[in-house]
């Protein structure tokens, strides 16, 4: 078997990997066995050789124009959007709500991240994020589901993608919290795929130790892959899923605890305007925000990373003075199972994308493991937003951010995205929850609601009293109120 692969490894000048072949152990060249197989040689050398090619949306850059879209009821930004078709708030919700007690809708959960740039050694959904419980990512979606589940009395199935850096240990914490009330049959793990790293100068595949190639996640378009990829008796999650007769599938990823999941209101813009993928967006705060910029060009939707959109056409302005591209993703998305199903057959469905990177590798020479200090290596990603073109009628729905997205990417401290401003956001949205109610809370006051009490300050507003005083730190939980 050896001399069949290093015969293929030749073919692809990446006969190195068997280095130090003859300093491992079996189980050591087993392994290493194991991962060649797994690899396709071919189109790694096809996208080293395509490395410095102009990204496609260079292409559509000059003929981008703003997207169809609808704007979200809690959005007070007057500047219009162009719907697809006219839909009114009430009939949006009406028609979310429907699909949602008829079982039509699960959600996925991109969860694959650890929490490097936070300095937290563990998944990032272990993240304990709630400002008064304490919760943790995990928490506080997990409860969005099963408070969903229980107002249509229909099981949302949830579909959690991890990393192969994440899985076990995502797995044993979602079974030791017991998975936090959903039941275990509606809820499918699965994980994402890997690429290898290779050298940005030479294209040869980086070795992370003697008997390990060096790989990373897929990106999170792996996800198509992924939840359509065969187990051994020939199912996918996405077929169980169909088999359960689910059509749409609600996406965000794991280190937002603001977003509205399976929203009805969102779910109700996407099948009234016969939408193939909705996704949400923010309003840019300027024209070269850091953000994708969902456009529509020859009447497809599109993504332009932030650094791929020229400047001078970032800073295009309507009559009114509002932004041409104002559109930024947030990676919220609604797919239709179909979507999945048909672009999952399709090679070309989700180009990958050129990462450079400082990647740690084994040196050939000396066997020793070298930390670069600057970028050596190139990553191979898939982005799932790329499924935008292939979709049929695809649309944004335009969100603001105190309501719907507050990341946590960074590091304690950080003056954006890290744990004290999205504690911060949390707590602001919670408390103009129940002002809206007509409840009293102290200024500077830490409450929290957990979605299993509300979900929405519509059912806040069914459940406090009016002139309810929230004057010390209050977590508000099954119909409970902890004062800390």
């Amino acid at each position: 078997m050896k001399d069949n692969i290093l015969s293929n490894l030749k073919q692809y000048g990446q006969e190195h990997l068997f280095t130090f072949w003859d300093l491992l152990s079996g189980l050591e060249q087993h392994e290493l066995i194991d991962q060649i197989q797994s690899i396709d040689f071919a189109l790694i050398a096809h996208l080293y050789e395509q490395r410095n090619a102009p990204a496609e949306s260079l292409t559509i850059a000059d003929r981008a124009s703003d997207p169809p879209a609808y704007k979200f009821s809690t959005v007070t930004d007057p500047t219009p959007c162009k719907p697809r078709k006219s839909v009114s708030v009430q009939e949006a919700v009406l028609a979310g709500d429907e699909m949602l007690s008829r079982g039509k809708v699960g959600a996925i959960l991109v969860a694959g991240g650890q929490g490097t740039r936070l300095g937290f050694p563990h998944p990032k959904g272990m993240y304990p994020i709630g400002p008064v419980s304490e919760a943790t990512l995990f928490q506080f979606h997990f409860e969005k589901i099963l408070a969903l589940s229980q107002r249509y009395g229909s099981q949302i199935p949830y579909c959690i993608m991890t990393s192969p850096a994440t899985h076990r240990e995502t797995v044993d914490f979602l079974e030791q919290k017991n998975y936090f009330g959903l039941q275990r049959d509606h809820v499918f793990i699965f994980c994402q795929g890997t690429m290898p790293a290779v050298s940005l100068e030479t294209g040869k595949i980086l070795l992370d130790s003697k008997n390990r190639i060096a790989l990373s996640p897929d990106g999170h378009g792996g996800m198509l892959a992924a939840i359509t990829r065969k187990n051994e008796n020939g199912m996918s999650v996405l077929d169980s899923l169909r088999q359960r007769g689910i059509e749409y599938l609600f996406y965000n990823q794991v280190d937002n605890p603001l977003v509205r999941i399976c929203s009805p209101e969102f779910l109700g813009y996407h099948l009234l305007s016969g939408s193939e993928l909705t996704s949400q967006v923010i309003r840019k705060r300027f024209p070269t925000d850091k953000v994708g910029n969902i456009v529509e060009a020859d009447g497809r939707l599109y993504v332009i990373e932030y650094s791929d959109l020229p400047d001078e056409v970032a800073r295009q302005t309507n009559s009114d003075g509002s932004l041409k591209i104002w559109a930024g993703s947030i990676a919220v998305h609604l797919f239709n199972a179909a979507l999945l199903d048909r672009t999952s057959k399709i090679t070309t469905s989700l180009p990958f994308h050129i990462a450079r990177k400082k990647v740690p590798f084994i040196d050939l020479q000396t066997g020793e493991r070298m930390k670069p200090d600057k970028e050596n290596a190139i990553k191979f990603e898939r982005f799932i937003f790329d499924l935008l073109p292939s979709a049929e009628n695809a649309v944004v729905v335009e969100v603001d951010p105190p309501n719907h997205y507050a990341p946590l990417k960074n590091a304690s401290g950080s003056s954006s995205d890290s744990p004290e401003t999205v504690k911060r956001d949390l707590v602001a949205m919670y408390a103009d929850w129940l002002r809206k109610a007509g409840a009293v809370v102290v200024a500077e006051t830490p409450v929290e609601i957990s979605p299993l009490f509300a979900d929405s300050p519509e059912t806040v507003l069914q459940k406090i009293e009016k002139n309810t005083a929230f004057n010390k730190p209050t977590y508000l939980k099954n119909s409970t109120r902890h004062v800390e």
